[in-house]
Order: structure tokens, then sequence, then C-alpha cells
């Protein structure tokens, strides 16, 4: 089974470019550290952090329509549900689920999954 790092999207509205065309199916990539990281530097996010959505979604945006190239000006250009869609996938790809190890109970052979977490939540309490 393959590593998948690139998952295809349809916008619930489309983004329409400078000649009227919309644009539907993209594709978004998985964030690497430099993605998160590097957009903290830029003068739009220090002056309204808000904006660092718009800049991520640029960088992991890489096919949208017909468009040669998404930057911020495409992503600023996005209906605000297409907007919400692209943040909401930009999550579910990125988060990790937390790994789970199947266990059956010696007593009465129940069968369930036990979350495992590698942080010490209990850490700084």
């Amino acid at each position: 089974m393959a590593f998948q790092t690139e998952y295809e999207f349809e916008l619930p509205r489309g983004y329409v470019d400078d000649s009227g065309t919309l644009h539907k199916r993209g594709v978004m990539r998985l964030a690497t550290a430099a993605d998160e990281i590097l957009p903290m530097r830029d003068q739009r996010v220090q002056t309204n952090p808000g904006y660092l959505s718009i800049i991520l979604l640029a960088r992991v945006v890489i096919k949208l329509g017909d468009l040669r190239a998404i930057d911020t000006r495409t992503i600023e250009g996005l209906f605000t549900a297409d907007l919400a869609y692209l943040q909401n996938l930009y999550r579910t790809i990125n988060e990790v689920e937390a790994p789970k190890v199947h266990c059956i109970c010696p007593k009465c052979e129940h069968e369930f999954d036990v979350d495992v977490s590698f942080l010490d939540e209990t850490a700084g309490a």
C-alpha cells in the first residue's frame, strides 16, 4: 500500500478566474513542517494572524481546475464556502489519528481498541 500524499477534491461552489471560467476540481498535498513554519515570517501573517490559512492553502493546493498556478490571490478569491471547505480538508488530511491497539480482556474475552498516545497528557499538571 503506497503512502498517500495528494488528495483530490471538488469545491462546493468553485473558483471563478478573471476570464469567468469556473474551476472546481483540484488536488491538495500533505503539508510539510516548512509549510507551517515559513508563513509565520510573512508580514501579512504578523499583521493579521488570520492570513496564515490563506498562505498555507496557497502552498498545499497544487492543482485547481486548469489554473497554471495557485497563489494567495487565488485563495483570497475563493467564496467563503470554498475557503471553509479547503480549511476543513487541510485539517482532515494533516491531523494524525492516535495509534490504537486491539485488546482482548483475558477474563470476559471482550474485544476493544485502546488509544495509545506518545504524549504524556499529565505532564505539567
